[in-house]
């Protein structure tokens, strides 16, 4: 069952993404083990949580387990989420939002993406012989669509903002053409992009650092993050949560407005997080402060400073990946981030 954290109002395992109030679903129940922290078959990918995870089975491409690796010049450690299959940390989410679709019987699937939530949805559904429709702003960059195009889904173009990608998605979904795989939307998605949480902890020996740090747009891993976090903490398996932080884009930052006031300017740069309406924008605001994060704007030039030093440093991922870095140094002067305190950053993707 699926339930409505807003109005409390249950829907069936099909019904995959709002409540007739118009709030997001969640499922009901969060798995959680039996018994103490154990060995994980890292061969098994993101499956290898399968007793976290709500899906009957899996669809796989070898997601999961991806790096964790000191970043000293940043006084860090960085998780390498860009080095999934099909370039970001959106195939957890795929990986997991298309299992779902295969159990309850889709046969065609829909989405809506700037780039990497739509090739991680294609390319899963392409492995699970599902068929796909991707829906993408008619400025998305070109590489992004023809990647979607090569996976043998069906790419409409939108022209008009993120959000008219959106809703031409949700029209087309609420006419019936397909299950909506939506990476704002589905529980599905975000059980997937839990697995982070249960991955950081098994790498580190089943501890937490002080503080993760995500690019947040509509939240997808940083909600998912927190959804893990907690399943740990219920399980008994860590003592406390991380305090979560996110990085968003002068222009498209109402997390960050919220807290600290509006900034002038846009930041055209973090394409991946161009999000002014987060579908769960006041999940986000309660994970921010029951883990005592926080959540800042970075402009262009922070962003593209910070791109090039990755770059200079052997990270090749995408200007999105940069605010979450130059978010680092707003962190630590406003004293959210102490000196010493031990940091994990999240670089999410490579499909500039």
């Amino acid at each position: 069952m699926r339930t409505c954290e807003s109005c409390g109002r249950e829907y069936p395992r099909d019904r995959p993404w709002r409540c007739d109030c118009g709030h997001a679903l969640d499922y009901v129940d969060q798995p959680v083990p039996d018994g103490g922290p154990r060995e994980f078959d890292r061969d098994a990918g993101i499956w290898a949580f399968e007793a976290f995870l709500p899906m009957d089975e899996a669809v796989t491409l070898g997601e999961g387990w991806t790096p964790l690796v000191d970043a000293p010049a940043w006084d860090a450690t960085f998780k390498l989420e860009f080095l999934h299959p099909t370039g970001s940390f959106k195939d957890r989410g795929a990986a997991a939002v298309v299992a779902e679709a295969r159990a309850v019987g889709a046969d065609r699937i829909l989405e809506d993406s700037s780039g990497n939530a739509g090739l991680a949805v294609a390319s899963y559904a392409a492995r699970a012989g599902i068929d796909a429709e991707i829906y993408v702003p008619a400025d998305a960059k070109a590489e992004k669509r023809r990647r979607i195009e090569r996976t043998g889904a069906d790419v409409v173009a939108v022209e008009g903002d993120r959000q008219a990608v959106t809703d031409a998605c949700l029209d087309a979904v609420e006419a019936g053409e397909g299950w909506y795989a939506s990476h704002a939307w589905n529980p599905a998605f975000f059980a997937g992009t839990a697995t982070v949480a249960y991955e950081l902890a098994a790498q580190r020996d089943w501890s937490v650092p002080d503080a993760f740090v995500t690019p947040l747009g509509h939240g997808t891993l940083f909600l998912g993050a927190y959804r893990g976090f907690r399943a740990l903490k219920a399980a008994g398996w860590i003592a406390e949560l991380p305090r979560l932080l996110g990085a968003q884009a002068v222009g498209a930052s109402p997390i960050a407005d919220g807290r600290h006031g509006q900034r002038a300017g846009e930041n055209a740069l973090a394409d991946g997080i161009q999000i002014r309406d987060p579908a769960r924008a006041d999940q986000i605001r309660a994970a921010i402060d029951d883990t005592g994060g926080d959540a800042v704007a970075v402009d262009e030039a922070a962003t593209r400073q910070a791109h090039r030093r990755l770059s200079a440093s052997g990270f090749h991922v995408e200007p999105t990946c940069a605010t979450a870095v130059a978010a680092l140094e707003t962190f630590r002067e406003r004293g959210v981030l102490g000196p010493d305190e031990d940091v994990v950053l999240a670089l999410t993707g490579r499909n500039a």
